[in-house]
């Protein structure tokens, strides 16, 4: 049903990701997701049931926390056609709204004033063959009609970040959106990270999880 939305969680915290990090943030995570990265930190979208919510219904939990950043999430958000009709409405309210998906979709159908959050899959992921680089030329186009969008590289390894580099100078994404290096902690130091950002003098931004460091022992509702 396009009106219908298989919900993993719906909760009020801390914006702890992008170039909005530390603000309130109302969060809507979908259930589902096409790809399966190496360091999945949301593996419970897909392995465990959720629920079944209508828009209305969705909305109506929003309107608990009237103003505030909305976020949707997933697993992958763009798997679900009722993901649209949300967005829209959502906006017709006035909400600041954000999306965050994996890349591997195309974003063609976001409405402009959404910011997406656009990840890139590095070669650790497992997952680089999955990345819609059409997408890029979406985020142009968004851009030109006065899009917030950003682009995240989610960084497990030394490997991952001169690829990363590279994609960045060669697709001159600094010119598209804000771009944020994000390391995977048990496998990349932030230290490390910062010490191969800083000789490139990219304008990246290096990017831990803010939830992370504020509710270390959560792993979900944050």
């Amino acid at each position: 049903m396009t009106d219908t939305l298989h919900i993993s969680e719906l909760f009020y915290s801390i914006q702890g990701e992008s170039t909005r990090t530390g603000l309130p943030c109302a969060f809507v995570r979908l259930c589902g997701c096409n790809l399966r990265c190496t360091y999945c930190d949301s593996s419970y979208t897909w392995d465990e049931e959720g629920r079944r919510m209508s828009v209305a219904e969705v909305c109506a939990w929003l309107a608990q926390y009237p103003g505030v950043l909305v976020e949707i999430t997933g697993g992958e958000p763009l798997l679900h056609e009722a993901v649209y009709p949300l967005m829209q409405e959502l906006l017709a309210q006035g909400r600041a709204v954000l999306l965050e998906t994996s890349g591997s979709l195309s974003i063609a159908r976001v409405p402009a004033a959404v910011g997406v959050i656009l990840d890139i899959k590095c070669p650790d992921s497992g997952m680089i063959e999955k990345n819609d680089w059409g997408n890029l030329a979406l985020l142009q186009h968004r851009k030109a009609v006065g899009s917030t969008d950003e682009i995240k590289f989610v960084l497990s390894s030394e490997k991952d970040v001169t690829w990363a580099v590279q994609i960045v100078r060669e697709q001159c994404l600094t010119q598209l959106a804000p771009v944020l290096f994000s390391p995977v902690m048990n496998k990349l130091s932030p230290a490390r990270l910062a010490a191969m950002i800083l000789p490139e003098q990219l304008p990246v931004r290096l990017q831990l999880q803010l939830h992370t460091q504020i509710w270390p022992r959560l792993n979900r509702g944050v």
